[in-house]
């Protein structure tokens, strides 16, 4: 998930936490919205660090020129 899904997850759990004050059957919606924002500050958090790491890469060209000691053949 990006950032983008995190915040979304956060604002559904924020508003089914505090907005929402009904039990549908059976099910606790303060609960799941609890659950929500906890999974979407792990969404974040689990993408700063990825982004973090993808900037501390570091990139190395290996270029192999092979000579095999005769000169090329003059143009005719």
């Amino acid at each position: 998930m990006y950032i983008g899904g995190g915040i979304a997850l956060l604002v559904v759990g924020g508003i089914l936490s505090f907005g929402v004050r009904d039990r549908v059957s059976d099910l606790d919606l303060t609960a799941i919205g609890w659950i929500l924002m906890a999974g979407g500050v792990l969404a974040i958090v689990l993408s700063l660090v990825l982004n973090r790491q993808r900037t501390n890469t570091s990139h190395t060209e290996v270029v192999e020129r092979r000579n095999t000691g005769n000169p090329p053949a003059p143009p005719l």
